[in-house]
């Protein structure tokens, strides 16, 4: 929406169409005929259209249209907050809005007024660098209507984590559960009493307590420590004190509260 305000911004009346009114359709229309690229995003535009309107006209009981997740999606879903920005949001999932926005910067003087956000030559060079990052982003899993299901937030995950360490536990399940580390020697050596009661320290930071704030957390988060071992499974949290964010990681075996055989 922000891009689209800016694209609108003092748009020539030849450029934006007399009679059209979606004046980013007829904007991407004249720039297709002379950028390749942007032809390109007309012909998916137009693509995806067809097929939004020929599942409208399905009768009832039909499978539904899946979110459009991929440019090899063959059944995208297109949301109506998706259709009302589908030319801007197409060009962005197919990596080439920058491109396209640097080009009409370029050739401003055939768009825009003299006072246009795009004509201005400092202003409208930085759009279209601003629009590198997300035009580098694979956009291959959008949220969808039931993400707050399939995500699950940061305090289900940490009471999912006291409900999973209260099993075997019949005493109080409102203590905070107590984390058991199986430890490789049975020598009880200093430095793994040091690491156990890191350890303890660091999966009861998890929750919510006076000195810090858990603001996310992710779970299944993969790390690969060397190039020659395989990615680890575990647990990602973003923690908020009153000087700093800290970002942790715990493998799932240490969540679990114990290490195995692991180094």
């Amino acid at each position: 929406g922000v891009v689209e305000a800016c694209l609108l911004h003092m748009l020539k009346r030849r450029a934006a169409g007399f009679l059209r009114t979606d004046k980013v359709a007829a904007l991407f229309t004249k720039v297709g005929k002379t950028c390749a690229i942007a032809g390109d995003v007309c012909r998916k535009v137009q693509e995806l259209q067809q097929q939004v309107e020929s599942r409208k006209n399905q009768p009832n009981g039909q499978e539904p249209l899946k979110r459009q997740g991929s440019t090899t999606s063959k059944t995208p879903v297109l949301t109506p907050q998706a259709i009302k920005h589908i030319w801007v949001r197409t060009a962005l999932i197919e990596k080439v809005l920058d491109k396209i926005v640097q080009y009409i910067v370029d050739n401003c003087s055939k768009y825009y007024e003299k006072e246009a956000l795009l004509a201005d030559p400092v202003c409208g060079p930085i759009l279209a660098s601003l629009l590198v990052g997300p035009c580098a982003l694979e956009y291959t899993k959008l949220k969808t209507a039931d993400h707050y299901w399939t995500d699950p937030s940061a305090d289900e995950l940490v009471q999912r984590h006291r409900i999973h360490g209260a099993h075997g536990r019949q005493d109080s399940p409102s203590k905070r559960p107590a984390l058991g580390i199986r430890k490789r020697h049975s020598s009880g050596s200093a430095s793994d009493d040091r690491f156990a009661a890191s350890a303890r320290e660091y999966v009861e930071s998890l929750h919510q307590n006076s000195r810090t704030h858990l603001l996310y957390g992710k779970n299944n988060v993969l790390v690969q420590p060397k190039d020659d071992l395989e990615a680890i499974p575990g647990y990602l949290s973003l923690h908020q004190s009153a000087d700093n964010l800290t970002l942790k990681w715990t493998p799932n075996q240490l969540m679990n509260g114990t290490l195995g055989d692991s180094e």
